[in-house]
């Protein structure tokens, strides 16, 4: 048996004449200390598990030449082929739907403006995180309410060319929102008289024409009375001994500023959100955790380091870029590689109006005309005399 603090110092000297990673030597180093206090090591069986990581690590390191591109492109591809192409509930929350499978890896990989699905998973501080109470009513703030989420109706009378609203009390209550503040937030509204009687509320515009007396019904309807704007719910469930809040619509700014949520765990399915709030390297992340949660929820399991060069490539300028004609691909510098993706005939015409070289760097430009690619043996230049 070897002493704690004796055996950490020694471990450490070890490590250093090992080529691992610090990130690898600290973990390693851990897990070794607590081994120790569990079964009480010897020094040859560090020793040995020391030299078993090291050629572990040796073996997972790349070979000099090896076409990590095209390995990652058919390591997520070809699982790609076995995936649904239908959008499914988010798991253990019946009432949300996200979009799953093959549509939800394109629309990561194509970094969409807006997801079909945006959704939210909202955790909370200590205090909040175990009160059932504190949780709801943090979940009431974020939920956007509009006019149509606690009215019985919205009738047009065409009649009298107004808009009656029916207001459902118990919606009300269950809200905690008066009619006071409809009204308050209906005044908003230009040029319109309203009157009330117990729960109905008249709205008149005035002189105006049905298709004006429709679309002013319409905005009535989306009138949002509280919550956050593009957030329709947002359902409370518990994990882990701990409340968790799933929404439906994404808003991460303005959930980040309310009291009880939990700044470094809440986030979103949508990356450019992610990007504009948190930066770059969170969407790096949010495209790992994203690709990597979407294939093993299918059951396929992709190597993290090629979901990993994937997000890499995606965001090594600064900003998350799309892999395709308008991203990645489309920015290569080889005119044969960007004319072999899309649009062949306009990348040649205008690459010839221009009087562009292609120096033959990459693989697909030397396949096209028929070189040894620059790739595994391809990469060496020998000349023997």
């Amino acid at each position: 048996m070897v002493e704690g603090t004796k055996m950490e110092t020694e471990m450490a000297a070890k490590m250093k004449m090992e080529p691992l990673p610090p990130s690898v030597r600290e973990e390693l180093i851990g897990k070794l200390l607590n081994a120790n206090e569990k079964k009480k090591l010897i020094i040859a069986q560090i020793d040995a598990i020391i030299q078993d990581v090291v050629e572990e690590y040796n073996r997972a390191l790349v070979d000099p030449g090896e076409p990590v591109g095209t390995v990652a492109a058919q390591s997520i591809g070809e699982p790609g082929t076995q995936m649904t192409l239908s959008t499914f509930h988010y798991a253990g929350v019946a009432e949300i739907n996200v979009t799953l499978g093959l549509p939800r890896i394109i629309e990561i990989v194509d970094v969409r403006r807006k997801p079909s699905t945006p959704v939210m998973t909202v955790y909370l501080e200590e205090g909040y995180n175990t009160d059932r109470e504190k949780a709801l009513e943090v979940a009431r703030l974020i939920e956007g309410t509009t006019v149509e989420n606690v009215a019985r109706s919205v009738t047009m009378d065409v009649i009298n060319m107004n808009l009656v609203v029916y207001l459902d009390k118990y919606k009300l209550e269950d809200e905690k929102i008066s009619i006071e503040d409809v009204i308050k937030k209906l005044k908003k509204i230009k040029n319109v008289e309203i009157n009330q009687d117990d729960h109905t509320i008249t709205l008149d515009p005035g002189d105006v024409s049905l298709m004006k007396l429709r679309k002013f019904a319409m905005r009535v309807r989306s009138t949002q009375l509280k919550g956050i704007k593009k957030i329709k719910r947002a359902l409370i469930r518990k994990e882990d001994g701990e409340y968790v809040i799933y929404t439906e619509g994404s808003k991460l700014t303005d959930v980040l500023k309310l009291e009880g949520v939990d700044t470094t765990r809440t986030t979103t399915n949508d990356i450019r959100e992610i990007h504009k709030v948190l930066g770059i390297e969170a969407a790096r992340n949010a495209i790992i955790d994203e690709v990597k949660k979407t294939m093993d929820e299918q059951g396929l399991d992709v190597g993290i380091r090629h979901i990993m060069l994937l997000a890499d490539l995606m965001t090594v300028d600064g900003e998350p870029k799309p892999i395709g004609r308008h991203g990645i691909s489309g920015e290569k510098s080889s005119i044969l590689a960007r004319a072999a993706f899309e649009v062949t005939t306009r990348h040649l015409l205008e690459a010839g109006k221009q009087g562009m070289v292609d120096t033959l760097n990459g693989v697909t430009e030397n396949v096209i005309i028929g070189q040894p690619i620059p790739v595994g043996t391809g990469t060496v230049e020998l000349a023997m005399k």
